[in-house]
């Protein structure tokens, strides 16, 4: 799945097919670091994509620690 496939899954204009496929777009997102350069809503639900077990954090960076405050 290439980068723009992946932003349209994950935003909805595309339907994943599957519960992979979705998974799958957000894994995408996730390891090419556009879920942290994207809008905010991007990384927050690429973090909990994570924290729920259904993607793993990019091998290449740590994910952003949530903001407080």
């Amino acid at each position: 799945m290439n980068n723009v496939d992946a932003i349209n899954v994950a935003e909805g204009l595309v339907d994943a097919e599957t519960q992979e496929q979705y998974i799958a777009a957000w894994q995408q997102l996730i390891d090419s670091g556009l879920a942290w350069s994207l809008q905010g809503w991007f990384g927050r639900r690429a973090m909990q994509m994570i924290e729920e077990g259904h993607c793993r954090p990019p091998k290449q960076m740590t994910p952003p620690s949530p903001r407080r405050g």
